[in-house]
């Protein structure tokens, strides 16, 4: 199987005459489960739970920890220092082989009160709200899923594990060390981040991180002795304009600054300023290559007086294109493939936990979660009609590989 470059999407689709025949009786059980679903996903999205709403996060993880605890599971929550709240960390064991790790995350990009302002809704064949596919329909795909399982009895796998991260929207830097851990515990890591639009799943992503730039100048009177100060903002604009042409457009690679800050009013010299830039990579010596030439090129001051601080922060990892991703692809196709449904495959300039698992070495798969667009907006929506074939998808992949987690060739 072939794939096309980062930033196009692909259809990697098993033809309905090769397809398996669909399990009805999971299938009917999961079209039972899409009232309770969205009276679920109504619950979690009318709570506002952004990276640093603490209160939010707590009340996100206790639903979701007493849905995961009322299917069997032990359920623990696990600091996320630095970020806020805890991770939630459910396990069930069972008596076969497979050993399976789930992902989702808790936080959303949104501010506090939005979730009042902007509350759970439906409209015709979508629902709306924030963090409604990013991710809280993630958290509901994935118990539901369970649900349906254990209904039926199933404990064909070793271990089940779930993992609800609190600070994946800014880096998962409180839960590197324990997706790593957890991801290396198991067989493989099924991400339930939002599936795409065109019904996908994503395969490849980039690698993210960000440029962070203090100048720091003199303050002055604007009016009366400007040239006795140090303009600041002066110097970040200038560092700004020359350290934009970091990117590099043959090798995927994106500098796009996002935040800047200067200055207090409009009659005195600004002291400090500030700019941060968003970078993301298809190759992780693209992070070395960026940081090299950032500091080469921030050396070259306009104001020779103000002091430039330049730093990069690594984020995610990327997570290139593989064979080992491809098989577990192929194993969602010829799944969905069963309800008479395709798979899209794509590649996203976005990134998430699935980096860090695919960096520790454990087969992956992302964007399990409801379907839906409009990411990271007031109009994010999930497709309602997602919901059963989506918990019908994962369902069969937990079957499946709880069974063997031998990937298929």
């Amino acid at each position: 199987m072939r794939r096309m470059l980062i930033g196009l999407a692909v259809s990697m689709v098993c033809g309905a005459a090769a397809a398996g025949v669909a399990d009805t009786a999971l299938l009917a059980k999961a079209e039972a489960r899409k009232a309770p679903a969205l009276a679920l996903l109504e619950r979690l999205v009318n709570i506002d739970s952004g990276t640093f709403n603490g209160k939010g996060l707590d009340d996100v993880g206790a639903i979701a920890a007493a849905e995961l605890k009322g299917l069997g599971f032990a359920v623990e929550t696990v600091p996320a220092t630095p970020a806020l709240s805890r991770n939630v960390v459910a396990t069930l064991d069972g008596q076969g082989r497979g050993r399976i790790l789930l992902v989702a995350h808790m936080d959303t990009v949104f501010g506090d009160g939005t979730a009042k302002a902007h509350p759970f809704r439906i409209d015709g064949k979508r629902a709306y709200g924030p963090g409604i596919m990013d991710d809280k329909g993630g958290i509901v795909i994935g118990i539901e899923a369970l649900r349906v399982l254990r209904e039926g009895g199933f404990a064909d796998f070793r271990r089940i594990t779930v993992l609800l991260n609190t600070n994946e929207e800014t880096g998962s830097h409180g839960s590197r060390a324990l997706i790593e851990r957890l991801s290396k515990a198991h067989d493989i890591v099924f991400n339930l981040e939002p599936g795409r639009p065109a019904d996908g799943l994503v395969v490849t992503r980039k690698g993210s991180g960000d440029i962070e730039l203090a100048v720091r100048g003199k303050a002055s009177h604007a009016g009366v002795a400007p040239k006795q100060g140090v303009n600041a903002a002066l110097e970040a604009s200038h560092q700004l304009v020359q350290l934009s042409k970091l990117g590099d457009d043959a090798k995927g690679t994106t500098v796009n600054w996002t935040v800047i800050k200067g200055g207090e009013r409009s009659n005195v010299i600004p002291d400090q300023a500030t700019a941060q830039a968003d970078v993301r990579v298809v190759r992780a010596e693209e992070f070395d290559r960026v940081e090299q030439d950032m500091r080469r090129i921030a050396a070259r001051q306009l104001v020779p007086e103000a002091k430039v601080e330049i730093a990069l922060k690594r984020s995610f990892p990327p997570m290139p294109p593989s064979p080992v991703t491809d098989a577990v692809a192929r194993a969602a196709s010829d799944i969905y493939a069963e309800l008479g449904r395709k798979l899209t495959l794509e590649s996203s300039g976005g990134a998430a936990d699935s980096s860090i698992v695919f960096a520790a070495g454990v087969p992956t798969i992302d964007g399990l979660g409801i379907v839906g667009g409009g990411i990271h907006t007031l109009e994010e929506y999930a497709e309602v009609d997602s919901i059963a074939p989506r918990i019908y998808l994962l369902a069969r992949l937990l079957q499946q590989f709880g069974k063997d987690p031998q990937l298929p060739r």
